[in-house]
């Protein structure tokens, strides 16, 4: 049924209906952990913060309870189901000492964040390597999008406080590697803010850009083939000066809020000026079209930056705003 073959157990699948457990499928998240060396380097990471005659290694605890998060947790003491399939998670630490740990952790502050995130940084970068022609920089340049995300709250929580939309909960602010359009984001950062935290806040798309640039292989974490990609959160003078700073150089592309100048430049725009917005696959995008501005829109901005505009034809039903026109 199993080997014990570093922090998790080797399960072999069998069709004969003996030895049945619950939660079969994290075994594809067990093999991964195992295969990427993450448990490894995870457990050299919180190697100082082990105490010398302690039964649980740390870094398998966090995993632990980084894997009843995937299976549907939302507390430490979910734990407990990956506890009862000994033969699938191996020895899962109680309840007191997954908080005793996790308290520890905490009071490690920015020490055991710059560990963490460096152990996650190697395996990614060795991961890149196994993959390939599949990694995300296989065809020479990586894509990384920030972007603020609303998660709610229905009590009163760390941090949590009334949002933007009316809700209430925390505004964190996410960075993902694009795999294109046959593959999903690949996380690499998560920066936790409260829930009233600002949609343009520039000193935190900074912050979140410089985490996520540090997971990404040392070659990409400067140059153009490194590409930023944000909505109009990010079309801040302070991010795109951080971003175009001389000996970054990374490329980037962020949305712009619609002033009153830019509405009227686009009215202005010939219709012989208008082009047929093209999809990331090449395909034309029907009913929808896309220009270039030039003249005093930018003015401020950092020299070569461009302005691109897109006119779409409304679908049936659609709700216009009071910055829509024509």
């Amino acid at each position: 049924m199993k080997k014990r073959i570093g922090s998790y157990p080797r399960v072999r699948v069998e069709g004969a209906g003996r030895g049945v457990v619950s939660q079969a499928g994290a075994v594809l998240l067990v093999e991964t952990i195992r295969k990427s060396g993450l448990d490894a380097a995870i457990s050299a990471a919180l190697e100082p913060w082990r105490k010398p005659r302690a039964v649980h290694d740390p870094g398998k605890i966090l995993l632990d309870v980084a894997l009843a998060v995937a299976l549907g947790g939302d507390c430490l003491a979910d734990v407990g189901m990956l506890r009862a399939e000994t033969a699938v998670f191996g020895p899962v630490a109680s309840d007191p000492t997954v908080s005793r740990l996790i308290s520890k952790l905490a009071s490690g502050g920015q020490r055991v964040l710059a560990a963490l995130r460096t152990a996650r940084a190697e395996v990614r970068e060795h991961l890149w390597r196994l993959a390939g022609d599949a990694a995300p920089d296989a065809g020479g340049q990586v894509i990384v999008d920030i972007d603020g995300v609303l998660v709610l709250a229905h009590s009163e929580k760390q941090d949590a406080a009334a949002t933007w939309k009316k809700t209430f909960g925390h505004h964190p602010l996410m960075g993902f590697v694009d795999h294109g359009r046959g593959g999903s984001g690949e996380p690499v950062v998560g920066l936790l803010r409260p829930g009233n935290a600002g949609s343009n806040t520039a000193a935190d798309h900074i912050e979140a850009t410089r985490l996520a640039l540090a997971q990404l292989p040392k070659r990409l974490r400067r140059g153009r083939q490194t590409l930023i990609r944000t909505d109009s959160g990010g079309g801040t003078h302070e991010f795109v000066a951080w971003l175009a700073q001389r000996g970054r150089w990374l490329s980037y592309s962020v949305g712009m809020t619609i002033t009153d100048a830019i509405h009227q430049a686009v009215l202005k725009v010939p219709a012989s000026a208008w082009t047929p917005a093209v999809e990331p696959d090449g395909d034309i995008r029907d009913g929808a079209w896309v220009a270039e501005l030039v003249g005093d829109c930018l003015t401020g901005w950092p020299k070569g930056l461009r302005l691109i505009v897109r006119k779409e034809r409304p679908h049936p039903g659609a709700q216009l705003r009071f910055t829509d026109a024509d």
